[in-house]
């Protein structure tokens, strides 16, 4: 959830080109930590050239504990756009099927695929009740641009790629002031991520490299507490 450069830079300029110059109480700082929970499904295993013993493999993803930093400009007293940037965790995939019993075979780590998941997100916030009410509730809807570092596998690769992923996301929260410019804030999101993976292995008994290639749908859903820090 670390952003790059240039991307930090266009938001930076879209928030900027979208709001009036910032005022006392206008800007937020959030800190939390997210559970990023993984509900995915893959469009299975496909091999080139066809490895009969390979068919009906397939992987699942594992969940992950992060920690997030988010900057909210407030547009009005009811609406607010947010950055949400993180330390990105690393997603584990383990092998079912058949290439479960061939990384057995081979006595090594169930763990054929794993990545950091670098994943900032913008959104816009609507907030309900007085701005004065310790308690407000809000949604928001926004983009996620996720992208996939460090990428490795316990298979014998000579390469591995995964494809960038743009989706909308969407929350629901709640915040409570407990002070005048202090407060505490928790919030579930819904993310679209979905990626390519291509991976080049050189198998056992296969006299040439195997392709194999899968889309995974992460469907990802994050659960975040945090405190906040209006100025």
């Amino acid at each position: 959830m670390t952003i790059a450069a240039p991307y930090a830079a266009a938001v930076a300029a879209l928030v900027a080109l979208s709001c009036p110059a910032a005022s006392a109480q206008d800007n937020v700082l959030k800190a939390g930590v997210t559970r990023y929970d993984t509900h995915s499904k893959t469009s299975g295993l496909s091999t080139d050239p066809a490895v009969s013993t390979l068919a009906g493999s397939d992987a699942e993803t594992g969940d992950a504990t992060t920690v997030i930093v988010v900057y909210e400009r407030l547009l009005t007293p009811s609406l607010g756009a947010e950055l949400v940037l993180g330390w990105p965790p690393r997603i584990d995939a383990r092998a079912t099927g058949p290439l479960a019993g061939l990384t057995q075979q081979l006595g090594i780590s169930n763990t054929v695929l794993s990545a950091k998941n670098v994943s900032p997100t913008l959104l816009v916030n609507y907030y309900f009740g007085d701005p004065a009410n310790a308690w407000r509730p809000y949604v928001g809807a926004g983009v996620n641009y996720t992208r996939f570092s460090g990428i490795r596998s316990s298979l014998p690769v000579s390469k591995l790629t995964m494809s960038d992923s743009w989706g909308p996301a969407v929350q629901v929260g709640i915040g409570y002031a407990f002070a005048r410019q202090w407060g505490m804030f928790a919030s579930v999101a819904r993310i679209w991520v979905e990626s390519d993976v291509e991976a080049v292995v050189n198998l056992p008994a296969v006299p040439v490299p195997v392709t194999v290639r899968t889309t995974v749908d992460f469907r990802p859903w994050t659960y975040t507490a945090g405190v906040y820090y209006r100025f």
